[in-house]
C-alpha cells in the first residue's frame, strides 16, 4: 500500500530555503568548482544507495542533469552561467541539512525541495543543455557520413545558438517580473 502526501510551500515557507541558498552562495566562494561538483555527485550516490522514495529519485535525475551540464566539455557554459550553476550546486557542499539524511523516508526531503527550486531557477540553462544533448546525439548517429571535424563545427554552432537563447529568455523573464520561485539565486 502506498500513501500519497502533497503539500504546497508558500513564499514565506520558501524564505528559509532562500536564506540557506544565500549562505551556500557565499560558501561557494570558499570551494573550488571541482569540490562543488564532487559534493553534489556524492549526494547523488548517497541517495541512490539509500533506496530513497520515488519523489526523491525523480529529483535525482534533475540533479544529475545539472552536474552533467557543468561538467560537459562540449557544452562549455560561459563563465557567468557556469557560476550560476556552481552557486546553485554549492548548497550540497554544506554538511548540515534541515532534515538529517539518515532519517528513513524523509532524510532527503530537504535536498529534494532544494533540487526542485534549483531546477526552477535554472530552467533556461537546463532546457538549453537538454536541447544540446539531443542535437549532439542526433549528430553522433550521423558522424560516419559527416566526419568528426564537421560534427565539432555543428556542435559549436548549436551550443552558441542555445546559450544565446538561454540568456535572452532569462533576460525577458527578469524584465517581466518573474515570480518568487524564479528568484532563488537572484
Amino acid at each position: 500500500m502506498s500513501l500519497r502526501i502533497s503539500f504546497d510551500l508558500e513564499d514565506d515557507d520558501l524564505q528559509h530555503f532562500r536564506l540557506i541558498m544565500h549562505a551556500a552562495r557565499n560558501a561557494a566562494a570558499r570551494h573550488s568548482p571541482a569540490d562543488i561538483v564532487a559534493a553534489a555527485s556524492e549526494l547523488l550516490q548517497k541517495i541512490r544507495g539509500a533506496a530513497a522514495p520515488g519523489f526523491i529519485v525523480e529529483r535525482l535525475q534533475k540533479l544529475d542533469l545539472m552536474i552533467r551540464m557543468i561538467s560537459d566539455l562540449e557544452w562549455r557554459l560561459p563563465h557567468a552561467e557556469s557560476q550560476r550553476v556552481l552557486q546553485a550546486l554549492a548548497y550540497f557542499t554544506e554538511p548540515d541539512d534541515l532534515i538529517p539524511d539518515h532519517i528513513p523516508g524523509l532524510g532527503f526531503l530537504d535536498d529534494a525541495i532544494m533540487i526542485e527550486l534549483l531546477v526552477r531557477e535554472l530552467h533556461h540553462e537546463t532546457e538549453a543543455y537538454q536541447d544540446f544533448c539531443e542535437f549532439r546525439n542526433r549528430q553522433l548517429a550521423r558522424v560516419e557520413s559527416t566526419g568528426a571535424r564537421e560534427l565539432r563545427s555543428r556542435l559549436e554552432a548549436r551550443r552558441t545558438k542555445l546559450q544565446s537563447r538561454m540568456r535572452e529568455r532569462r533576460q525577458r523573464e527578469l524584465k517581466g517580473g518573474a515570480g518568487p520561485d524564479h528568484q532563488l539565486l537572484g
